[in-house]
């Protein structure tokens, strides 16, 4: 059987990722990721979205990342930046560092124990805002180091890292997701931890631009526009 595990934060790119590869692999296994982010309600709604889903295992790592500092999403005294572009002025303050290798290497090894050999993530190198472990050399750096580093690559049955999104837009990605019967309604992508998005965060300002590019409403705004949750579009005027 054909596995994969996709590394599953419940924001909206990975739930694009998690539905590429339920298209394309016969098992799909999800793990996420609490390593103390300030928007740690990502972790509630991914099990939720994962089990929508139908996923054959969905798994939770606790990873305090807090300890690694100088990043606004696990340090609360350091400021969100608000309101700016986030695909200009290099590297922000909302970069955690190195998560990605620290994530696909704990990923690696749980796959390993149970025999999968695909790791599929929703990295982007085009709408991100500026962290260099989402680029596609750094996760071609990194599929060699995990297949030189355990058993399954030393004996040729090596690991795959699939980033199906790396060269897409925000707009490419929901439409890819749209394709594929994705419901974006409870994936949340907003830093600041709240299930009604703030519009100014760079998460936030992205994936407002990605529905605005196809003409949609976000389900998620949908929804909560459903549940009498929110009653304006003033969120997205700063996107």
């Amino acid at each position: 059987m054909n596995k994969a595990l996709v590394v599953f934060s419940g924001g909206l790119d990975s739930t694009t990722a998690l539905y590429w590869a339920i298209d394309r692999f016969d098992k799909v296994y999800t793990l996420t990721f609490s390593y103390g982010q300030r928007h740690v309600l990502e972790v509630e709604m991914a099990r939720r979205i994962a089990q929508r889903a139908g996923v054959k295992e969905h798994g939770v790592l606790e990873v305090d990342l807090t300890q690694v500092r100088g990043s606004a999403l696990t340090d609360p005294s350091l400021e969100l930046p608000m309101n700016r572009e986030p695909t200009r002025g290099g590297i922000p303050i909302t970069y955690v560092p190195f998560r990605n290798g620290v994530f696909l290497s704990l990923a690696a090894a749980w796959a390993e124990g149970r025999g999968i050999p695909h790791l599929v993530g929703g990295w982007n190198a085009v709408d991100f805002s500026g962290y260099p472990d989402c680029r596609g050399e750094f996760l071609k750096a990194m599929e060699d180091a995990i297949n030189l580093g355990t058993k399954a690559g030393v004996e040729g049955e090596g690991f795959v890292i699939h980033a199906p999104l790396i060269h897409l837009t925000k707009g490419q990605i929901i439409a890819l997701g749209l394709s594929l019967g994705v419901d974006y309604s409870e994936s949340i992508s907003c830093y600041q931890g709240r299930e009604i998005p703030c519009g100014r965060c760079d998460s936030c300002v992205l994936r407002a631009r990605g529905w605005r590019q196809l003409g949609i409403m976000d389900h998620l705004v949908e929804r909560l526009l459903r549940e009498g949750k929110l009653d304006t579009w003033g969120i997205h005027k700063n996107a």
